[in-house]
């Protein structure tokens, strides 16, 4: 069943927490609420499990209007950011808990618990002490527990955010196998762009209670709707570009260069104010002076595992990151920015 947001909005005195929002999640489906602090996404999220109720709009499940029904009545599973954990109980107790509110008899819920606690690779680790787990195996605890009672909708807020680099890695990869299983409507709010990017099927981008725009991860990168959605989702530098259509024209320091473009979906044949987004990826460096290349000077050099990114300032107060495979080039060294791969994304005003 879909679980939705139709024209949600919550005020706290003068401030707008969320501004008329409207989004839907399917079946199976997972969907990131991605923003920068206070861009509302918790307060979505609260909204839609029941502990915020919005003061317009409506949330349903199944087409069902939920909007004013108590949490406890929703079915639905929640993740935390700090997992919230009971420490003087064993580990298969506190995935059992929420079974036990709902009159399961003790032995039923522990065999439960027991299946839930296998399901995220804790097979026999029931009777461990929350003390005694890292912080993995105490998210994966946290996991269970939402998925023991079979929930109607997952909700995850920031699940992820206290796991270091690595483990961080492998949990994207184990939730998102996880809730393909489950089969449930999930909604994940996170700040990590590479959270969404890795577990969701589309992204809602927030700003100040607002939805920018909504899409697949793929569309959001290669079309972004706005400026204000070009300059969040992932690396690049914005420039202005002359619209024309299939194409568009971008001229730094006299070097006028005709990109094939992307646009976003709904945008019209051609806008009179457009940029033109350039990636570091799709940017090369070279130490000559290429007759149809941007000249410019590195000002700044990071090593970043297979590549090296330069950041090179170009004429016109133009400045973009560059990826390049061969580190040879130096700090304040000129050198020279061609666009190396398109198509482009076209960025409307």
């Amino acid at each position: 069943m879909t679980l939705a947001l139709h024209g949600v909005t919550r005020r706290f005195g003068e401030f707008t927490a969320v501004d008329n929002l409207s989004v839907e999640v399917g079946p199976g489906e997972l969907l990131a609420l991605v923003g920068a602090s206070g861009s509302g996404k918790t307060t979505t999220l609260r909204i839609a499990a029941g502990y915020e109720v919005p003061d317009a709009g409506t949330v349903t499940l199944g087409g069902n209007d939920i909007t004013r029904v108590a949490p406890e009545r929703r079915g639905f599973g929640m993740v935390f950011q700090h997992y919230a954990l009971f420490p003087h109980m064993p580990v298969e107790e506190n995935v059992a808990f929420g079974l036990e509110a709902r009159g399961v008899s003790k032995e039923a819920r522990l065999e439960k618990a027991r299946a839930a606690l296998a399901s995220v690779g804790l097979d026999g680790a029931g009777s461990r002490a929350i003390q005694s787990l890292s912080g993995g195996e105490q998210q994966r605890v946290a996991l269970a527990r939402a998925l023991v009672i079979e929930p109607r909708a997952l909700l995850l807020d920031e699940p992820l955010s206290n796991l270091d680099p690595t483990l961080r890695q492998a949990m994207r990869d184990d939730l998102r196998a996880m809730l393909r299983r489950v089969g449930v409507p999930a909604l994940f709010v996170t700040h990590d762009q590479e959270d969404a990017f890795a577990i969701a099927d589309r992204i809602a981008l927030l700003k100040k209670g607002k939805l920018l725009q909504s899409g697949t991860p793929e569309e959001l990168y290669h079309a972004p709707a706005s400026r204000e959605v070009a300059a969040f989702i992932g690396r690049g530098s914005i420039v202005p570009a002359v619209d024309k259509g299939a194409t568009a024209t971008v001229t730094i320091g006299g070097v006028v260069r005709d990109l094939s473009v992307t646009r976003p979906n709904g945008a019209p044949p051609r806008v009179e104010e457009a940029y033109v987004l350039l990636r570091p990826d799709a940017l090369e460096l070279s130490r000559g002076a290429g007759v149809f290349a941007w000249r410019g000077r590195v000002t700044n050099r990071r090593f970043a595992g297979g590549v090296v990114v330069y950041r090179v300032q170009l004429a016109d107060g133009v400045s973009v990151d560059v990826e390049s495979q061969s580190g040879d080039a130096r700090e304040d060294e000129n050198v020279s920015v061609s666009p190396l791969k398109g198509p482009f994304p076209l960025v409307p005003a």
